[in-house]
């Protein structure tokens, strides 16, 4: 059946699931951090699980987009609810991307296997798109707390 994911909760982006000032210096740093946040926010029981998923994806082609943000994502059986991870990064990460730029925010994806071709696709194209508008991009990267972050990223996928 379909989901609509703005039925998940009021908001997609939880603050609580937005961390700031990251020490990642490589990809694999960063989805070992997204993989153990997404389970101990209680979104999937099993670390390793998440983590395969994850590299999996960026196996098929980097997540690495432009001007410094990546959108790593997760489709796993492993995973029981649907999650947006943010991750601003205290550095540069050296992750593969479409530019040849540093990665210094992640906005990572946790979804259920089963709703892979329907919830994963809504958001990932929801969220391509609010990384071609420079105004979201900046206000992203000038904001120093997780709430103001939610805030930008819920509004933008309104």
């Amino acid at each position: 059946y379909e989901i609509n994911y703005r039925d998940w909760s009021s908001d997609v982006c939880s603050s609580d699931l937005v961390y700031l000032d990251n020490a990642a210096s490589t990809v694999d740093e960063a989805l070992d951090f997204l993989s153990e946040k997404a389970v101990e926010a209680g979104y999937a029981p099993d670390k390793q699980a998440v983590l395969d998923a994850f590299k999996a994806r960026e196996a098929e082609g980097t997540t690495g987009m432009m001007e410094g943000f990546a959108i790593p994502h997760a489709k796993s059986d492993a995973i029981s609810k649907a999650a947006v991870i943010v991750v601003k990064f205290a550095g540069d990460v050296a992750w593969d991307s479409m530019d040849k730029k540093p990665i210094n925010v992640a906005i990572a994806l946790c979804i259920p296997g089963a709703e892979a071709g329907t919830t994963h696709l809504k958001i990932l194209s929801d969220v391509a798109v609010l990384l071609m508008n420079e105004k979201f991009r900046s206000e992203v990267r000038a904001a120093t707390d997780g709430a103001t972050i939610a805030k930008i990223i819920n509004d933008g996928l309104k």
